[in-house]
């Protein structure tokens, strides 16, 4: 349903893919099916659309096998894992062999060769969007198990005389971390339900409970903590997920998470896809090969280019909004996970510094209006502002303090026509994502359930030109 799909040469590259594999020949005669999500159809042949999915549904029933079961002692391999404010934890996997009963006590096999005794309390298969209590499961059936406790993603459910443990399976590791904490704004408390440190922990407890990529570690004071995840992405999805809840926060600047192997330091390394129209392929090389991307592929595809690089994951913080601004809005960008390399060097940052608020206060067209030459701004009168607040990017590569807030002075004699007409750019605006890549060290991005706004830590700007002359 776009205009430029290519599901022939896709095709292709899944073949190639299987032969990388090293995929059997069985393996190599694949079927494929075609079909648009948006419109709702799927067809053996692209050219003849269908008007419904029962195509692929007849495909998953003829060439999917059943599962293969054996005989003997049961073995569910933990894959997943539910949480209800009911019962907490549930483990969900698929039973390998034997049968499990509501009520049976298993042995918990976990990592080091810990063995546990639990007991069953109550067994769940899925049936549509929901689930439904059986009184037990046999192999080859994906469940959910109710009553074990302290289980982790790799842990097995076995026999309880007869321990056997299936091979573990490891949870990747987070990549990025990033500052949670209060909200200690001038503007505190006016949105939100859930404001203080308590209410943050809880949140988190509970998150961990369910996002097997989280980890939570206390931070530098009582009411932060450090949140690591696998990307912005990800952390941008819990912030959101906190912000409709009613939760008010702040979060600093994304800070990529690296280890040390063989006694070198090393970061995650992801592999990037960019597609985009071919005259602006230059413009897009550029961009990345700054932050230490290395080319790996860059083929035509009708009128558009489709390039490929090795790029380092703190690289990739702040590029998407300038290739999107570079190739008005045209590319279409997208990355995963390679592994951990050794350490590329630093990577330049936000070129432009900030224009940030003077005073507290409501923002004027007229004090805007004046200062239109000095950059762009991310407000737009009569919005209320507050002293540290971010109100736009400047046009250097300093900060500067500007007063928004400044109106016209009224006067008892007016002269007719002598009053210019303010006209004003348009704000830029901010998604969530575009925020957290946007910010700079010295800043938070403030999040209520009904705005967001960026702020420097420190919003008094003595203190902060002292911080600068100590080279804080």
């Amino acid at each position: 349903d776009k205009p430029n799909c290519r599901p022939d040469e896709v095709q292709e590259e899944v073949f190639e893919l299987m032969c990388t594999l090293d995929a059997k020949e069985d393996q190599l005669d694949f079927p494929t099916i075609y079909g648009s999500a948006k419109q709702g159809w799927m067809s053996a042949d692209p050219q003849k659309p269908s008007d419904s999915i029962a195509p692929l549904l007849d495909a998953i029933i003829r060439y999917v096998p059943a599962p293969k079961v054996e005989e003997g002692t049961p073995q569910l391999l933990i894959t997943s894992i539910d949480y209800s404010p009911y019962v907490g934890r549930i483990a969900v996997g698929k039973l390998h062999r034997g049968v499990l009963h509501a009520g049976d006590t298993v042995t918990l096999a976990q990592r080091g060769n810990v063995l546990k005794k639990c007991q069953i309390k109550e067994l769940l298969t899925f049936e549509g969007l929901g689930k439904r209590s059986v009184p037990e499961v046999t192999a080859g059936d994906i469940c959910a198990i109710v009553g074990l406790e302290a289980f982790e993603i790799g842990d097995t459910v076995c026999d309880a005389e007869n321990p056997e443990p299936l091979p573990t399976i490891a949870v990747d590791e987070p990549t990025m971390s990033m500052l949670f904490t209060i909200n200690n704004s001038p503007f505190f408390g006016r949105d939100g339900k859930f404001v203080t440190s308590r209410h943050l922990k809880e949140r988190l407890d509970r998150e961990l409970e369910k996002n097997l990529a989280l980890r939570v570690q206390p931070g530098p004071s009582a009411d932060s903590f450090v949140v690591y995840g696998r990307g912005i992405l990800h952390l941008s999805i819990l912030i959101e997920t906190m912000r409709r809840e009613g939760y008010e926060l702040q979060v600093g600047q994304p800070r990529v998470v690296t280890k040390e192997v063989d006694g070198r330091m090393c970061e995650p390394i992801e592999v990037l896809n960019i597609d985009l129209p071919e005259e602006m392929s230059g413009k897009a090389i550029e961009l990345a090969t700054r932050r230490k991307a290395v080319m790996l592929q860059m083929d035509r595809r009708g009128d558009r280019m489709h390039l490929e690089f090795e790029i380092p994951s703190r690289g990739l913080i702040g590029l998407r909004n300038q290739l999107l601004t570079a190739t008005t809005g045209e590319a279409v960008v997208s990355h995963r996970l390679k592994g951990f390399e050794p350490y590329r060097g630093p990577i330049e940052s936000r070129q432009n510094g900030s224009l940030v608020a003077l005073e507290s206060g409501t923002a004027y067209a007229y004090a805007l209006n004046k200062l239109q030459d000095r950059g762009a701004f991310f407000i737009d009168p009569p919005e209320e502002v507050y002293a540290g607040q971010i109100v736009g990017e400047c046009s250097r590569d300093i900060d500067i303090t500007v007063n928004v807030c400044k109106s016209k002075k009224l006067t008892n004699m007016r002269a007719s026509g002598s009053d210019d007409k303010v006209i004003l750019a348009p704000p830029v605006r901010f998604s969530l994502e575009e925020a957290l890549e946007y910010i700079q060290a010295d800043e938070y991005v403030e999040i209520t359930p009904h705005a967001m706004r960026l702020r420097k830590i420190e919003l008094d700007e003595n203190v902060r030109k002292r911080q600068q002359r100590n080279g804080g």
